[in-house]
């Protein structure tokens, strides 16, 4: 287990963190928004907090933004996308993920086959947005309409409208068992589960019950020689140990190939780290 942790990059850097706030530079913006487990101090002064083109009033439930437009590109590498300010507090953009990015795409530069990959809970569609940059065939699956939209306008900003994605939206439980009856295989597979949540039908999802059925059909529907396997989890009370015992017993992929641990973002001038999530991957 050990501690997975990134600067960012040129596009995004964590400035500050305290008093249960973070400060960050998305592009040219800076945002300021909430996050309860930075109870510590903050190092810079508050004048420079209070600079910020946008901070979210947790008291009120909204932003309160300067000239911050809907909506504004950033870019890692060749590929491109929006941030927006969402009513959940964030951009669409998880800037921790970039040790994801860079790792899926040095496992798709090291093959010489095209890889099909499954990308669940995939959102805005960056990593899918990777992984078709790099060659991938892609099936990206989300429960919700919007968020499918956002990814398409990723994709179209990204020059890659040609590229072989499917947009699925449906509920990742009863996808991965049509998929597995079918017998449609993928090479890897990428996940962001929530803690709760809901199918585009009103399906229910709650991690502790339904991540194993997820994982029994991810099972049937893997690969035997997968290439990679990327799980991530948010705001759930359980390590990344709980992850990689999960894709042992039910992908029965090997321990001692899975790593696992804390993802977490550096702030720019100074090592301090933020925790953001848990991750495995194999």
């Amino acid at each position: 287990m050990k501690l997975l942790s990134t600067k960012g990059w040129q596009d995004y850097e964590l400035l500050d963190s305290g008093n249960g706030k973070r400060l960050e530079r998305f592009g040219k913006y800076i945002i300021s928004k909430p996050d309860p487990q930075a109870i510590w101090k903050p190092h810079l002064p508050k004048a420079d907090w209070d600079k910020a083109d946008a901070t979210y009033l947790d008291e009120e439930k909204k932003w309160n933004k300067n000239s911050l437009p809907d909506k504004w590109p950033l870019s890692y590498k060749n590929v491109k996308f929006y941030a927006k300010l969402t009513n959940f507090k964030h951009t669409g953009v998880f800037p921790e993920q970039v040790l994801n990015w860079d790792f899926i795409e040095e496992k798709l530069k090291n093959t010489k086959k095209e890889i099909n990959v499954l990308n669940l809970f995939g959102y805005t569609g960056i990593a899918s947005l990777i992984c078709s940059a790099n060659g991938a065939k892609v099936t990206h699956l989300d429960g919700s309409k919007p968020a499918i939209s956002w990814a398409r306008e990723n994709q179209q900003l990204s020059g890659l409208a040609d590229k072989p994605i499917r947009w699925i939206l449906d509920d990742a439980v009863e996808f991965t068992a049509r998929e597995a009856r079918r017998g449609n295989m993928y090479d890897a597979i990428i996940m962001d589960p929530p803690v709760y949540g809901h199918g585009p039908n009103g399906e229910i999802w709650d991690f502790n019950k339904s991540f194993s059925v997820l994982l029994e059909n991810c099972r049937a529907a893997l690969n035997k020689n997968p290439l990679f396997v990327i799980i991530n989890a948010y705001a759930i009370s359980a390590s990344s140990l709980m992850l990689r015992n999960m894709m042992e017993d039910y992908l029965k992929l090997p321990k001692d190939q899975i790593q696992c641990g804390e993802l977490a973002l550096e702030e720019n001038d100074r090592n301090r780290m933020l925790s953001t999530g848990i991750i495995a991957r194999f």
